[in-house]
């Protein structure tokens, strides 16, 4: 690189040459700073519901353009990209990289697991007593058997759309009485009582019913949730695009045409960017409004947030550069710095589906990775490889141990990386999808589900 040898024009130059190839990086920076200082501001004035949802109309947009893109760029990547490979090539680029996921995944969970249990944040806590306890979900068994039906969607078009989910409807059973008819007559017949004053007059009488209560029983129906299926479109682009590939001259015109629409959504991902910082700014300022009473949860949820975010911070910045150095040779912070504009958006969207479109034009224009590569491993990533999830759900699980004062033995604690990992994976790449997947984690040790309630309030936040 040479620069001119005048101070002056190093300095204009060099700034304007900086400021032109990472513009938009110093926007959303801003934007995101922007974003904070006014959602605080803002809590100040405070706003009515309806003002708030006004407010957050501008980052509402960005969320539906970026949702916009997912479904073609899946696709269109998943299919051209296996495509183009060789079979032998993309079976060992798939086992390469389903096993790395894996492995990060776990290790994820086993650092959350030890800062948990190093920082103890459950100690802290403290539980409400108004908690509605009747809230009915799904049993373990039923999530992974969901995750599994998804991975095999029944109809496509709805995939796009919908997911699959069981649903647990109560039904009243009035129990059976094994007594005698006698008994059973006597139990039945209401008891009335008269309550009389010391003079010996009826003051009022009152009746008690001894008919034992019904039964709550809970029958699973199959259902849907809302919210696009990527796992099933994965599974099927991928299969796809690998026959495709075999195919040979008969399955080129597919591929051509999907190569085509993944360049065509990746020039309207290069307009729309633009847009980002702006609604950035809204979106972050919106979900500050929606928080509630940030010293009341720092009281109660604080040492929980400090433990994942501590988590994060050392899994996210220090474990996964570290296998990168190793790995690659190269220097992880150059890496990092091409995909920063990505990292910024996820941060502001809390959604790794939706951050996939200006991921694929980071590791494109800013690393230059190879297309192909970008094309598998990328959306594949975005749907099983939740590092953050598996984390966020093996903390939160001792921690509503801790604070119920229950004692997780050894063999609890590995089932907890066991499921945590697993639950990720049928994670959804949207905000608040591990609240639903974390059932799973919580019934494999027999925790109340009903405590997911406790962390609720900083869920968005982490």
């Amino acid at each position: 690189c040479s620069w001119p040898q005048s101070t002056g024009l190093f300095t204009v130059e060099g700034t304007t040459g900086v400021c032109k190839q990472n513009g938009l990086l110093i926007l959303s920076v801003m934007a995101v700073v922007i974003g904070c200082l006014l959602g605080f501001f803002l809590r100040t004035k405070q706003l009515s519901e309806q003002e708030v949802k006004y407010f957050q109309f501008p980052g509402e947009l960005l969320m539906r353009m970026l949702k916009m893109l997912i479904l073609p760029l899946v696709v269109s990547s998943l299919m051209s990209g296996l495509a183009a490979l060789e079979p032998k090539c993309s079976s060992r680029l798939g086992l390469i990289t389903v096993s790395y996921y894996l492995w990060t995944t776990f290790l994820a969970v086993v650092v959350g697991i030890v800062m948990v249990l190093i920082i103890h944040p459950g100690g802290m806590a403290q539980k409400e007593d108004n908690e509605d306890s009747s809230k009915t979900v799904m049993s373990s068994a039923d999530a992974l058997l969901d995750l599994i039906r998804n991975m095999f969607p029944a109809n496509l078009v709805q995939a796009t759309f919908q997911q699959y989910r069981t649903n647990s409807v109560p039904i009243m059973k009035t129990p059976k009485t094994t007594v005698s008819s006698l008994t059973e007559t006597t139990t039945r017949r209401p008891l009335i009582y008269d309550v009389q004053d010391d003079n010996g007059s009826d003051v009022q009488n009152f009746q008690l019913d001894l008919t034992p209560p019904p039964d709550v029983v809970f029958r699973t129906l199959p259902g849907t949730s809302e919210g696009m299926n990527v796992l099933g479109i994965v599974i099927f682009s991928a299969t796809m695009g690998i026959m495709l590939g075999r195919m040979g001259p008969n399955g080129s015109a597919l591929v051509n045409f999907c190569q085509s629409l993944n360049e065509a959504v990746l020039k309207i991902v290069a307009i729309v960017i633009w847009y980002f910082p702006f609604g950035i700014v809204f979106l972050v300022a919106g979900k500050i409004l929606e928080m509630s009473d940030p010293s009341d949860m720092g009281k109660k949820l604080g040492f929980y947030a400090i433990t994942v975010v501590m988590g994060l911070i050392l899994h996210g910045l220090f474990i996964l550069p570290s296998m990168y150095f190793f790995i690659t040779k190269k220097s992880p912070i150059v890496y990092i710095r091409g995909i920063l504009q990505a990292l910024l958006i996820s941060l502001a969207t809390s959604s790794s589906s939706a951050t996939l479109p200006i991921t694929f034009k980071c590791l494109l224009e800013n690393n230059h990775i190879d297309r192909r590569i970008i094309r598998f491993v990328l959306p594949v990533g975005a749907t099983i490889n939740m590092d953050g999830t598996a984390l966020y759900e093996a903390v939160a699980a001792i921690f509503i141990a801790q604070v119920n004062n229950y004692e997780l033995d050894f063999g609890q604690i590995i089932t907890i990386s066991i499921t945590a990992t697993a639950a990720s994976i049928g994670a959804a790449g949207i905000p608040q999808a591990g609240l639903v997947t974390m059932v799973i984690v919580l019934t494999s040790v027999g925790l109340p589900t009903d405590d997911i309630t406790l962390i609720i309030a900083v869920d968005w936040a982490l």
